[in-house]
């Protein structure tokens, strides 16, 4: 994980967006510019999303947007909804994969891109168990990393993958946040932090105050003790390559 301090004021922020957009096409055609329309069969599926971790691929589902919490929740209930569908789109190209068939019972969790793979958190409630799969853009090869009971964790809550290394994480309403695999740690924080990526032996989390006046603040902590190492003021942005900024 690289992550890097950036001091900025929010107009060099916006114009770098603005420097680094491409041409969309919506808006007025000036000199030498042109629009490309290109029609993606989805399925039904609009939404797309930058894959966290690649500067190329987007993702899209068609229910619940990765909330493993909410599938759970449609799954007991005998909700029609008894699926997820997940699709992967590539720019430029425009190709789309569903690596995954959708079946009775399997919803999917957010996903990301690590080590040139697309990393897939499957949850199959029928049969009670976690998985994560990685997927080979270029040999279009799935390989299974890890297959977890569904009883490792309390509930579904902000179940999600992060980095770095690949984690399978839960921040629970407990206040606490839980690495469930590849190791398993349980560290107490304050309910307004939000656990960002790992770095070394540092975890990163994103907090804000009211003091009267809004504020944010990064939080750092010792990976092995959970002890707050130092507190910065800012945030953390995550780029499209998978680099993490610290803006303050």
């Amino acid at each position: 994980c690289a992550v890097r301090t950036i001091w900025s004021s929010s107009k060099s922020v916006q114009a770098f967006f603005t420097k680094s957009m491409p041409f969309s096409g919506t808006g007025s055609r000036k000199k030498g510019a042109f629009c490309m329309l290109r029609q993606i069969y989805t399925g039904g599926i609009y939404n797309l999303y930058p894959l966290e971790g690649s500067g190329q691929w987007y993702w899209g589902m068609d229910c619940t947007d990765g909330d493993l919490y909410e599938a759970e929740e449609l799954f007991t209930d005998g909700h029609q909804v008894d699926r997820t569908r997940l699709i992967f789109v590539r720019h430029p190209d425009g190709k789309m994969v569903e690596p995954i068939p959708a079946k009775k019972g399997q919803y999917f969790g957010r996903p990301l891109f690590y080590e040139n793979k697309i990393i897939l958190l499957v949850a199959d409630f029928p049969e009670k168990q976690l998985r994560i799969l990685s997927y080979d853009p270029e040999t279009e090869a799935i390989s299974t990393l890890a297959t977890l009971p569904r009883s490792i964790t309390e509930d579904c809550y902000n179940l999600q993958l992060k980095l770095f290394p690949l984690m399978l994480v839960r921040q629970g309403q407990e206040n606490n946040l839980e690495i469930l695999w590849p190791v398993q740690k349980t560290y107490a924080m304050d309910w307004r932090e939000s656990f960002r990526c790992r770095h070394g032996d540092e975890l990163y989390f994103e907090t804000w105050y009211e003091d009267p006046d809004y504020r944010d603040e990064i939080v750092i902590r010792d990976f092995h003790t959970g002890n707050v190492l130092r507190r910065l003021p800012g945030i953390l942005m995550t780029t499209p390559d998978g680099e993490i900024w610290m803006l303050d």
